[in-house]
């Protein structure tokens, strides 16, 4: 095997694809991934996840200092606001990922390629360079696409970087807009809504559906909303946007029904779409769905011999842990051994104040399949530690059948809520039942208190409530 043959070929540096890369490196197999951009990590580390956390982390800190200190007796003087110290935190954050990736790909002795990487047929991948450099031609046993997603765009709505961007832009603005109107009440237009609102932003969220956080649990959705519109963000529901376009030193909102709204700085977080174009899928025969979405077996694999797709680019929610687990699962079919993913318990956190998780199915959903639940909730305003924390909106909220006892959902919003829901996660892997939960020790005072009477609660027994 020369220097441009390997086992497997990864298109794509992201969660999905870099995770799959060293995995297949630990069992055995030589490995090269190809990724268009100088920093490894895809999206969700340069200018996703991991730089979207670091501000909220910062951005609350800044909102405590202000505000939030004096119920604890600590006084805090005058409280500044250093944006470019913060948006540096942001970017070390960063840079220490990306740098640690790197580590692991050297580690691994995963072979890098900077480029665009494009399917070629008979197990080829042209590498594209860039920079007047010449392509050249790697060949592999297999090829695995893990390209991602990019922002989804609405057709009158003129995105120019300025005025009008992207969550990549809403990550640095060099100032705190006087008004922000935020395009899509998702996890992305809510957690950058809510950084900008804490420094000193008015924000303005705009949302086509009658209801934010589509997807979630109506009634925890129902919840967060009251509880963000106290902290400030103002929400249109209901609202068709026709066209958003810069005026002068800001923009100009257009929506049914509504005058024009002016503001200084628009975000648009409308979704998300998946990264499959400029690939060479149709060269090969492979044919995406109407939303540019990649068809794959159970093993990941595409109508293609060889050629396998993972994450963003194949159907299911757009989340960086399930493009992991998918990764991981593929390169060990591929090495023979067991990959498997429970898609029934793939969790998914919102990371406003409070948090808001939850994974399995909503109570809409098993009303809609027909499936008879018990129910169990428990609010935080009941938990000692919560209220230690001076955090005490919020409940958990959990769904077993009424049978059985299986726990089929959990859901939800309050402190840590991004932490707590890795239990009802385990719980659910291992096809437990709310009794399960509800028998099992938890240390007082801790918030996992809550998840042990929501589980009491679904047989009628909690006990601090």
């Amino acid at each position: 095997m020369d220097e441009k043959s390997f086992d497997l070929i990864v298109i794509g540096a992201g969660p999905g694809g870099y995770v799959a890369a060293i995995r297949a490196a630990q069992l055995g197999m030589k490995v090269a991934c190809i990724e268009k951009e100088d920093a490894l990590g895809g999206t969700c580390l340069r200018i996703g996840c991991i730089p979207s956390k670091a501000l909220l982390e910062a951005s609350d800190l800044f909102h405590q200092a202000k505000d939030g200190l004096g119920r604890f007796g600590v006084k805090v003087g005058k409280v500044d606001l250093d944006l470019q110290a913060m948006l540096q935190h942001k970017d070390n954050v960063v840079k220490a990922n990306t740098k640690g990736i790197d580590g692991l790909f050297k580690k691994g002795k995963i072979t890098r390629f900077l480029g665009h990487g494009k399917l070629a047929g008979n197990g080829k991948v042209t590498l594209d360079p860039g920079a007047g450099k010449a392509a050249e031609t790697l060949t592999a046993k297999n090829i695995l696409i893990a390209t991602g997603s990019k922002v989804a765009m609405l057709p009158d709505v003129k995105v120019d970087g300025k005025a009008i961007g992207t969550s990549t832009e809403a990550l640095a603005y060099t100032e705190v807009p006087k008004h922000l109107v935020v395009i899509g009440a998702g996890a992305i237009g809510l957690e950058l809504g809510s950084v900008w609102s804490r420094l000193g932003a008015k924000v303005t969220v705009l949302e086509y559906l009658n209801r934010i956080l589509p997807g979630m649990d109506v009634e925890i959705s129902a919840e967060a909303q009251k509880i963000l519109a106290k902290q400030g963000l103002e929400f249109k529901l209901g609202t068709r946007v026709k066209s958003a376009k810069s005026e002068g030193d800001g923009a100009v909102v257009e929506c049914e029904g509504l005058d024009p709204i002016r503001c200084d700085k628009v975000l648009v977080a409308v979704g998300r779409v998946p990264n499959t174009e400029n690939l060479g899928l149709e060269a090969v025969g492979i044919k995406p769905d109407g939303r540019g979405r990649i068809s794959v077996d159970e093993k990941y694999a595409t109508s293609v011999p060889g050629i396998y797709a993972i994450g963003d680019v194949i159907p299911g929610v757009m989340l960086a842990h399930k493009a992991e687990e998918e990764g991981m699962a593929c390169v060990e079919g591929l090495a023979g051994k067991y990959g498997h993913v429970n898609y029934n318990a793939i969790p998914n956190v919102v990371y406003t104040h409070p948090e808001i998780a939850s994974v399995g199915k909503t109570e809409e959903e098993l009303k809609s399949d027909g499936i008879a639940y018990k129910k169990g909730s428990f609010p935080f305003m009941a938990n000692g530690r919560a209220r230690a924390l001076a955090q005490i909106d919020g409940r958990v909220k959990i769904l077993a059948d009424e049978k059985t006892d299986r726990i089929l959902g959990v859901h939800i919003i309050g402190p840590r809520a991004g932490d707590l829901i890795a239990e009802a996660v385990v719980a659910m892997e291992f096809g437990a039942s709310a009794e399960d939960i509800a028998r099992s020790s938890h240390a007082h005072p801790t918030l996992a208190e809550a998840m042990k009477e929501a589980a009491l609660g679904v047989d009628g027994r909690s006990i601090h409530i």
